[in-house]
């Protein structure tokens, strides 16, 4: 890092400097004047001793301070530190940049939301996923049933994340075993369970494994309460279990009316709403609609916490379709369906993909029963929300996903414009992050 990072605003550093120095140079008054009036009556000496015992103290209190920021510095960012000076100044800088980032929000669940989460860690450590427990399928049902906990593979997911540890680390946390009663099982499953195992409960198991994998921001469960998801489809027939509801077309065809959660009274974490009070953008999805963003939603108080924040509220919507959820939906039905199970007016921006997808692709979608989710732009902005448009596709293991880093350069950007840039306190702020972004997008 250049010398010159450490003279900008914001690293608390310079503060401390000009102290010692101020410091020194009372000192060095005190031991002129003291040897030059030493002869003199003592009480002549009274100013020069006072001098340099004031600027010993200043000296004591800005080593002190310094060593402390520096510190600080390194605890924010949770991970191991080289000893090499360029090295150590360079995350120092980084660690300031993003503990002055925006507060964000996140709110769903499944890959989608954590796929973004890789890319927001890079501008903000101030990020909090608040994640759905209504997962009740593969390796995470099995836990439930068998350990009475909450789903952990969202969760995992999330933290996996936001996580600055080791690529052998990632790899072995996201392992499943392919053999015996195991079989299917993530490891990090039951990294999660053997901590839940060892806390007092769920909330502190996943801050347990977030300290353990040095994790940027927060996860947190949206409830602790033992939460059950059920689909009403549009001719009265209640489909139970969130494993179920994407499926149902196979045992009971039908387009789904509503969704509900029991006990219908469940109680979100308090850390969860003051998330979301304080926070200064708020994302929902990607994810799938009715079984990773909206079951956050059943849950009243967020549903009220989000109406009072200030928050700007951005809606990241999916690709593709679903099958057995988002049937021919179009851009303007997904936040129908959001509104209807919260309130109107709970977005108040839109980001959507607009690139075209491959054809060969689109073919095995199709086959699948999914398809590109139809933007219906001028529908959108009649309902008062803005649409961001872009290129969003990433295409993994033949398989369209969000691109991490754009999607979360697209989020940031409006953080910064919308946010930063309209509150003059936080000009500092702004132009820190305006720059990073600048220079990931270059990159």
């Amino acid at each position: 890092m250049k010398i010159s990072h450490w003279f900008k605003p914001g690293m608390k550093i310079k503060r401390w400097l000009v102290l010692g120095i101020l410091g020194l140079i009372c000192i060095s008054f005190g031991l002129s004047f003291f040897l030059k009036y030493i002869e003199l009556n003592p009480l002549a000496n009274l100013l020069p001793i006072g001098l340099i015992a004031a600027g010993g103290v200043l000296l004591v209190i800005a080593l002190n301070y310094t060593v402390r920021t520096i510190y600080l510095a390194i605890l924010s960012g949770g991970g191991k530190v080289s000893m090499d000076a360029g090295r150590l100044s360079s995350l120092l800088y980084d660690k300031r940049i993003l503990i002055r980032g925006p507060k964000i929000v996140t709110i769903g669940g499944g890959t989608g939301l954590s796929s973004m989460l890789r890319g927001l860690k890079l501008y903000s450590s101030n990020i909090t996923a608040i994640v759905t427990v209504a997962d009740d399928g593969g390796g995470s049902g099995v836990l439930r049933q068998d350990l009475g906990m909450l789903p952990p593979g969202d969760i995992r997911n999330c933290i996996l994340a936001l996580a600055n540890t080791e690529p052998i680390m990632e790899k072995l946390l996201q392992y499943r075993f392919q053999e015996g009663m195991l079989k299917g099982q993530s490891f990090g499953n039951l990294f999660l369970a053997a901590m839940d195992g060892i806390s007092s409960n769920f909330e502190e198991a996943v801050r347990k494994m977030s300290d353990v994998l040095a994790v940027t921001g927060r996860v947190l469960p949206v409830t602790l309460d033992d939460v059950r998801l059920y689909a009403e489809l549009e001719d009265g027939h209640v489909v139970c279990g969130e494993s179920n509801i994407g499926k149902h077309n196979s045992f009971h065809p039908g387009k789904i009316k509503k969704v509900f959660i029991q006990p219908g009274n469940a109680e979100p974490l308090q850390d969860v709403i003051e998330a979301i009070s304080e926070a200064d953008l708020i994302v929902l999805g990607p994810g799938s609609l009715y079984t990773s963003i909206i079951p956050n939603l059943l849950i009243r108080e967020v549903c009220e916490a989000m109406k009072d924040s200030k928050a700007l509220k951005v809606y990241a919507c999916n690709i593709m379709t679903q099958p057995g959820e988002t049937d021919r939906y179009s851009l303007y039905d997904h936040i129908a369906a959001i509104e209807k199970h919260s309130y109107k007016g709970i977005i108040d921006m839109c980001i959507a993909n607009n690139a075209e997808i491959p054809e060969e692709l689109e073919k095995k979608y199709l086959d699948d029963g999914a398809e590109a989710v139809k933007l219906d732009v001028e529908k959108v902005h009649k309902a008062g929300i803005k649409v961001i448009c872009g290129d969003f596709v990433s295409i993994k293991n033949n398989y369209l996903r969000h691109d991490s880093m754009k999607l979360a350069q697209s989020v940031i950007d409006l953080a910064v414009e919308m946010v930063l840039g309209n509150d003059k306190k936080r000009m500092v702020d702004y132009y820190y992050v305006k720059d990073r972004l600048k220079k990931q997008v270059e990159s």
